[in-house]
């Protein structure tokens, strides 16, 4: 049976790192115990997508689920990471680098630097102190992951580039002619979403959302003829 639960949310998280505990020692789920980080990466993906969707379905029982389900990815991911034989650490190792991080990262809020005017400027001051504390990159660009969507990915490199002053024109043009046309077209409505204040990402998901019922709503009629 589980334990009962705790009003304090530390409790909580505690008693939940003691079941992951339980699940992937010995006398365990054996499932668990087999698991890698490498095997347990597509399923990092798949939550955070599911996470979305109940965010942008307005789906309050979902989004409490599916953070739920991203959380159990993140205590996983720690639990395998105690077993490694040289470098091991734990959920607590991993909450604490995040504690300094978010202080490091807010010095207009936990440090007496000058609040910056807007939010702009502090996108920029938090670039500033990214590319500190990460002297390996050398440019604006990195560190921007390459399994994100294209469109997403886009967003990602054009907000980077601006925030660091660098100039954002239409993309060069290709070695041959196959496709740069229609990506040009791509990448320039990614530059006009941007301009707007608008996700380009989320507004393809949601008009692909609104296509994607209408097609089903016309399946079901088709199927009752």
């Amino acid at each position: 049976m589980p334990p009962e639960a705790s009003p304090d949310p530390a409790a909580r998280l505690a008693e939940l790192v003691a079941v992951m505990d339980r699940l992937r020692s010995p006398g365990g789920c054996p499932w668990d115990a087999e698991q890698t980080h490498v095997s347990l990466a597509p399923y990092a993906l798949e939550e955070a997508y599911e996470l979305v969707e109940a965010i942008e379905a307005g789906d309050r029982a979902g989004l409490r689920e599916e953070l739920g389900d991203l959380l159990l990815q993140v205590v996983f991911h720690a639990r395998v990471a105690q077993e490694h034989d040289q470098d091991p650490f734990d959920v607590g190792d991993v909450a604490q680098d995040l504690v300094a991080k978010l202080v490091r990262r807010h010095p207009h809020v936990f440090a007496d630097a000058e609040h910056a005017a807007d939010d702009e400027g502090r996108h920029v001051a938090w670039d500033r102190i990214k590319r500190a504390e990460k002297p390996a990159r050398v440019s604006a660009l990195d560190g921007v992951p390459l399994a994100l969507g294209a469109l997403a990915r886009t967003q990602k490199l054009v907000g980077r580039a601006e925030r660091a002053g660098l100039a954002v024109a239409p993309a060069p043009a290709p070695a041959s002619d196959a496709a740069g046309p229609l990506g040009d077209r791509l990448f320039a409505l990614v530059l006009e979403a941007r301009a707007a204040g608008l996700d380009a990402e989320g507004e393809l998901r949601r008009t692909t959302a609104r296509w994607e019922h209408a097609v089903r709503e016309a399946e079901a009629d088709a199927g009752e003829r």
